[in-house]
């Protein structure tokens, strides 16, 4: 079973996943997220078709360069983080160019995405930077969840 409930006889070509990574909510001190981890919680529901990373103008150079050397593209911004990311998923979900859409991050901000993405017909996973970090509604508006401390909802 796959983190949707689905066998593995239920469907043959591996879905397409896009994962969004909310970075200003998600790479903080107290969550010490590992971007390799949050990369393969989303790898668990198909073969990547996108994976982003969005932060604001205050990243560090560290920062998008370890992110681009595990294979993110980084898109910065220069205001909100969470208005872009929201339109890049929804863009996803209404052009069809992924089957699943990942969102990691703990801002309920999110929640009209995912159900756009739900509306189109896509799965969608929310992925919590940890147990304190987590909401609530972001879990319960997508069809799965991931807690990176291992917690797997289908």
């Amino acid at each position: 079973m796959d983190l949707f409930g689905r066998g593995a006889d239920e469907d043959d070509a591996e879905p397409r996943v896009a994962l969004f990574v909310d970075g200003p909510n998600v790479l903080r001190g107290e969550f010490d997220v590992d971007l390799d981890d949050v990369r393969e919680a989303a790898a668990a529901a198909g073969r990547p078709a996108t994976t982003r990373l969005y932060v604001d103008e205050h990243a560090t150079p560290e920062l998008i360069q370890a992110a681009e050397a595990r294979g993110f593209e980084v898109v910065v911004t220069s205001g909100d983080v969470d208005v872009k990311l929201a339109v890049d998923l929804t863009r996803f979900a209404v052009e069809g160019r992924a089957d699943v859409v990942a969102v990691a991050s703990r801002d309920t901000d999110f929640k009209p995405a995912i159900e756009a993405a739900n509306a189109c017909g896509l799965r969608t996973l929310a992925i919590a930077p940890g147990e304190h970090g987590r909401s609530d509604a972001l879990r319960n508006a997508a069809g799965g969840s991931v807690t990176l401390d291992g917690d797997v909802d289908a």
